[in-house]
């Protein structure tokens, strides 16, 4: 059973984009998360629309590369899931990489399978705040 009063336990959206899809890697990018002990709690496969898109990244609304990342994110199908465990963003984020895939060390998620900054194979909550709101748009 899970300790989900500890402190450090966390919860975190994952969104393996329809890139990773696209390339066949689900599994692997999903066995890198159950091989760093975090937990899938929950997983599925959806075509994201462009309300639940424009939702998801409201933040980015008045940047320039907007509407080029929700062309981006409804292109096809992708898997969402959330996954747990002690300072599971963090270390969610870390076995992701740099959002730029370029930068990206190797050996990361990104820097193994990411072509750019935007096909970049996945998404991941960046705080526990973004988590929560990612979690109910996705899993409501």
């Amino acid at each position: 059973m899970l300790n989900t009063n500890d402190d450090s336990f966390e919860r975190s959206l994952i969104i393996i984009k329809p890139d990773g899809v696209k390339k066949k890697i689900v599994g692997e990018i999903i066995s890198r998360f159950e091989k760093k002990d975090l937990t899938i709690e929950k997983l599925k496969m959806i075509k994201i629309d462009r309300k639940l898109a424009c939702k998801n990244y409201q933040e980015h609304k008045n940047k320039s590369f907007f509407n080029m990342l929700i062309e981006y994110i409804t292109s096809g199908p992708v898997v969402v899931m959330v996954i747990s465990g002690k300072g599971a963003i963090a270390r969610a984020r870390e076995l992701m990489g740099a959002t730029d895939s370029k930068k990206a060390k190797g050996g990361t998620i990104r820097g193994d399978f990411g072509a750019d900054i935007t096909a970049n194979v996945i998404h991941g909550s960046d705080s526990a705040e973004s988590a929560k709101r990612e979690i109910e748009l996705f899993f409501n």
